[in-house]
């Protein structure tokens, strides 16, 4: 299982996501109370080893300022919300980035296509709201081969139920993983990653 922990803001979550296992770590570079200036993004990037992949979160940017935001940030992978085409998967790969498309269970039918996006996330319907739903609905959609992460109301207790029930190739987690807004709890984050694997 695919497991990235996501939102992280000060070096010891990012090294509390490294020493727990997980595959990728996720900065918030958009509004948000886990957002971070792409200076601080840089400086985290220093506890992150090489080859794993730290993704630059955006919302609702124009896909080339995200890219730019991205690129000064030193991050080689950003994860692109709101409403986006296949034009947008394009110009982050033709800036050699790679692409993590986020959608929510109430996006329009065709979001679900593959577009050419490394990886797909897909939300409650409700994204950020931090509560569970109804995760087997996703086997409806039929993306079996492709690698798409489910988030949205999952917590070191919960995510080994829920993503068997989608049937998901990996997991995402914020707000599971924090003892208050914004603010990570170290130990969750351990948990989270070990019961995601089964560990």
């Amino acid at each position: 299982m695919f497991v990235k922990v996501c939102g992280l803001s000060t070096p010891e979550a990012v090294q509390a996501a490294v020493d727990a296992g997980a595959d990728a770590v996720g900065l918030v570079l958009t509004r948000s109370a886990r957002q971070v200036s792409p200076e601080h993004a840089r400086e985290l990037l220093a506890g992150v080893p090489a080859g794993l992949p730290a993704v630059g979160v955006f919302r609702d940017e124009p896909t080339a300022d995200a890219v730019a935001a991205a690129q000064e940030a030193g991050l080689e992978w950003v994860q692109l919300h709101g409403d986006r085409t296949p034009a947008d998967v394009r110009t982050v790969h033709s800036a050699g980035l790679k692409l993590i498309r986020a959608i929510s269970m109430a996006s329009a039918p065709e979001s679900f296509a593959d577009w050419g996006e490394d990886q797909l996330l897909i939300d409650a319907a409700v994204p950020g709201s931090g509560e569970a739903w109804d995760y087997a609905s996703v086997r409806d959609l039929g993306l079996e081969g492709r690698k798409w992460l489910l988030a949205g109301g999952l917590d070191p207790d919960t995510v080994a139920q829920a993503a068997g029930a989608a049937g998901a190739w990996g997991v995402d987690v914020s707000s599971g993983v924090e003892q208050s807004r914004g603010v990570k709890d170290l130990t969750k984050i351990s948990a989270f990653v070990k019961a995601a694997k089964g560990t």
